[in-house]
């Protein structure tokens, strides 16, 4: 038997021979779903879909577009054509855009100062009567204040606009001036342009789609973890409300609402309060989409409240409301994200419908849903408008499209079964 030396004999024996073993790191199933997500060429590809066309419907009042409201009776149901498709159009009034962006400035000053004096008139007001007044008059006044400084751009053809939408407007034409893309996708029964008015239409359905959604998920979801986490009586008769509205033909709940908001006497109350009935529109479609978001969210509630780190929070004396917000909700955003992208062409097709029989958008604004019901408006046996149809359709299908694909990307990405897929 050799003899050891002494480096051998002083090595202790439970010294590891090699390379020390490393700690796999841990992989969550956030960061798991995202590289799954990454291999979906299909989702990828409507994610680069869905970013052009908000980014795009974002920065059109910068494109150098024809006012989509600007009338040209001479080119009625002109075809769609690429001749002429950078032209100037015609005349701008740079002085007037001018004069009203110091109208907006000293509109907005004046504000300050009628808000001031409204407070200590509402405060010092004999009677509600008397101060209800005050406030008619006040909001009249702010209103007029409000036509003043939209009307150059009214004149050029532009829709109500916003103070950034103005700003942005002035950009538009102190860059391009009075050149335009000319009618590449042709016009319609009054002449205007179908291009800018499918790009300024995507504003207001995106936005449709997005607030809308947007209310349906923070009910669905207070609703449905409230309920789930609670248990007992509470979530028998919160589930049982739900039942009772799933059984209630909301198509025609939403129609009556819209309905009774058209009427005269309300359009006064909603102006005097300074509320559009788009705004209206926005909350009412949005709050008939939570039911099933709330039956979700309760059965994924139902199967995480009894985990260790919620019994753990139980046990650390924290509060139900604390739990529900920072331990059950949080763990929901995955069903929540994925339900998400799914809800949103629901909501987009819903408006579009409710366009359709005269219940959505009301011109002078402009939706994808408008366009499609004056497409249809002018279908004939004598002549085609087909330019009409398609274009609109080719954009709101396509966005729908790219919607429905990035849903199905996030649920298979998101579902723990294939993790190791």
């Amino acid at each position: 038997m050799p003899e050891r030396s002494p480096q051998e004999i002083s090595t202790p024996a439970t010294q590891a021979v090699g390379p020390p073993l490393q700690q796999a790191a841990g992989v969550s199933l956030t960061t798991d779903a995202l590289r799954k997500l990454r291999k979906n060429r299909a989702a990828m590809a409507s994610v680069a879909v869905l970013v052009s066309v908000v980014l795009l419907a974002f920065l059109t009042p910068l494109l150098p577009l024809t006012p989509p409201d600007r009338l040209n009776t001479d080119l009625k149901f002109a075809e769609p054509t690429l001749e002429d498709a950078w032209r100037p159009t015609f005349n701008y009034k740079p002085d007037a855009m001018a004069q009203s962006y110091e109208l907006a400035a000293k509109a907005r000053a004046r504000e300050v100062e009628k808000r001031a004096a409204y407070r200590e008139l509402k405060g010092s007001a004999a009677s509600e009567e008397e101060a209800a007044a005050l406030m008619r008059a006040y909001q009249q006044a702010s209103n007029a204040a409000e036509d003043r400084i939209q009307r150059p751009y009214s004149d050029l053809g532009f829709p109500k606009l916003d103070p950034l939408a103005r700003l942005m407007v002035r950009m538009r034409y102190a860059v391009f001036g009075q050149q335009t893309i000319g009618p590449v996708c042709g016009r319609d029964k009054l002449g205007r342009d179908l291009l800018s008015r499918i790009f300024w239409g995507s504003r207001v359905s995106l936005i449709v789609g997005f607030v809308a959604t947007l209310v349906s998920l923070v009910i669905g979801v207070s609703w449905g973890a409230v309920a789930g986490f609670t248990g007992g009586w509470v979530d028998n008769l919160m589930m049982r409300i739900v039942d009772v509205l799933y059984s209630l033909p909301f198509i025609f709940i939403v129609i009556f609402i819209i309905t009774l908001l058209s009427g005269e006497e309300m359009k006064q109350w909603l102006d005097e309060h300074g509320i559009d009935r788009i705004t209206i529109f926005y909350f009412v479609v949005g709050a008939i989409y939570w039911l099933t978001m709330s039956r979700v969210v309760r059965g994924q509630v139902l199967s995480i409240k009894n985990e260790l780190y919620v019994e753990a929070a139980r046990a650390l004396g924290a509060r139900r409301p604390i739990i529900i917000l920072r331990h059950v909700v949080p763990n929901l955003l995955s069903v929540v994200i994925v339900y998400l992208t799914l809800t949103i062409p629901q909501v987009i097709l819903f408006e579009t419908f409710l366009s359709f029989l005269g219940l959505g958008v009301e011109p002078p604004d402009v939706s994808w849903g408008l366009l499609a019901n004056e497409g249809i408006e002018v279908i004939s046996p004598v002549k085609t408008y087909w330019w009409l149809i398609v274009f609109p359709s080719l954009a709101m299908g396509a966005t729908l499209l790219a919607l429905n694909f990035l849903g199905d990307g996030l649920r298979d990405a998101f579902d723990p079964k294939l993790r190791a897929g």
